[in-house]
């Protein structure tokens, strides 16, 4: 993916790593679409942000999906990358079904389905396009698992081998597949994760993620630092010591 010179659409970007990495993105002379939920708070970051479009999308929903997608085609038929940045983590306790079963289907709603349906929705323009990039967002616990977020973890372990598989099926296409895999930022994900000792800082994350692209176009995989402790502990040959310094290190995995 080429750092600049692109027309991309981030639905899930009215706050977090998606906002923060829409106006870095935009700031190196790129035409960037955030989506998200509320038409208010979207009104309110365009005005701050003379130049940044924006349409209302709900990643839960696929009617959603499909009009977003409609409008952001019609207002920029150059469209050449997809960040699929949209994502919720939630605490689950599995003992008992009252206690996580509508939180998990919430989670593989959102982080899977929502994905998917936004992947649905753009690829036949994507492959008519040059240069063209989808940009899916995984996670370190797609690799190693935070016992308090079960669905989660593997909604994100999804996301990896849906990348990598689709990255194989459009090898015959110009569409890059590219996965960027965020350890803990500092975030409102979780509460109290903004003010997290464990959590990278979000300034930090996003400008090593910018200088990453910059350098690594070809990558297939956008991984900073702070992440590789979580996504190469199995192959290290230290995941067992990995998982016991995650769930003791990061309060939401008491």
């Amino acid at each position: 993916m080429d750092i600049s010179g692109n027309t991309i659409f981030i639905p899930g970007a009215t706050s977090g790593i998606g906002l923060a990495l829409a106006l870095a993105l935009k700031d190196r002379g790129n035409t960037v679409i955030i989506g998200g939920r509320r038409t208010d708070l979207l009104d309110s970051l365009a005005a701050q942000h003379p130049g940044l479009d924006t349409v209302t999308v709900d990643t839960a929903d696929a009617a959603s999906i499909q009009q977003a997608a409609a409008q952001v085609l019609a207002r920029h038929p150059d469209l050449n990358v997809l960040i699929a940045m949209a994502g919720i983590m939630r605490v689950e306790d599995w003992h008992a079904p009252e206690s996580f079963l509508a939180s998990a289907e919430s989670v593989v709603t959102t982080n899977v389905l929502g994905p998917i349906r936004l992947i649905a929705a753009f690829i036949e323009h994507l492959q008519s396009r040059p240069a063209a990039t989808i940009m899916t967002v995984s996670s370190g616990l797609a690799f190693t698992p935070l016992k308090a977020t079960p669905s989660y973890n593997a909604s994100k372990a999804a996301i990896h081998l849906l990348s990598e598989s689709i990255r194989l099926q459009l090898a015959d296409t110009g569409v890059k597949i590219v996965e960027l895999v965020p350890p803990a930022v500092r975030t409102g994900l979780l509460p109290g994760q903004e003010e997290s000792e464990f959590a990278m800082p979000l300034d930090e994350f996003v400008a090593e993620v910018v200088g990453l692209i910059e350098s690594q176009p070809d990558a297939t995989e956008i991984q900073v630092e702070r992440v590789k402790f979580l996504r190469y502990a199995e192959a290290r040959g230290d995941y067992d010591q990995v998982v016991a310094t995650l769930n003791t290190a990061d309060p939401h995995g008491k």
